[in-house]
């Protein structure tokens, strides 16, 4: 199996993230994965893709463990788990430390940011996610 290259990206609370209960709002977590996922496809992917191509969310299924509250040090742990024709399938961890705040799975699709239509990407993009550059990927189905 191919493994991913996985992207780290720190996560700022900020005031506004906390709800009436004194925790972050549950939607807080939605904004830091979009972020996150984005950071990751424009540290790995060569620039002149990340200048023809955006993502937009299609799916989130989200587990909550722990709550997160204003002054913790969160950091979200991207990988890259699979990619079929112009969808990317993602799995972000949130943590605190060594705590798992949250599990996010995500479906996203690659937008052309000309025709705003569903792109694929050529293989030497996706190649650039994985450990093994000559990454295979799922059959087109």
């Amino acid at each position: 199996m191919v493994r991913s290259i996985e992207h780290h990206y720190s996560i700022a609370i900020d005031p506004a993230d906390i709800d009436a209960m004194g925790h972050v709002n549950n939607a807080s977590y939605l904004r830091w994965v979009q972020a996150a996922v984005v950071s990751h496809w424009e540290h790995l992917a060569p620039a002149d893709a990340v200048a023809a191509h955006c993502w937009v969310a299609v799916r989130h299924e989200i587990t909550y463990r722990k709550p997160a509250f204003l002054g913790d040090e969160l950091r979200a742990e991207v990988v890259l788990e699979r990619v079929k024709r112009e969808s990317a399938f993602y799995e972000t961890i949130i943590r605190r430390g060594g705590e798992t705040l949250t599990e996010v799975r995500s479906r996203w699709c690659c937008l052309d940011v000309e025709t705003l239509k569903p792109a694929r990407l050529p293989d030497s993009t996706i190649a650039c996610f994985f450990e093994d550059q000559s990454a295979s990927l799922s059959p087109a189905a």
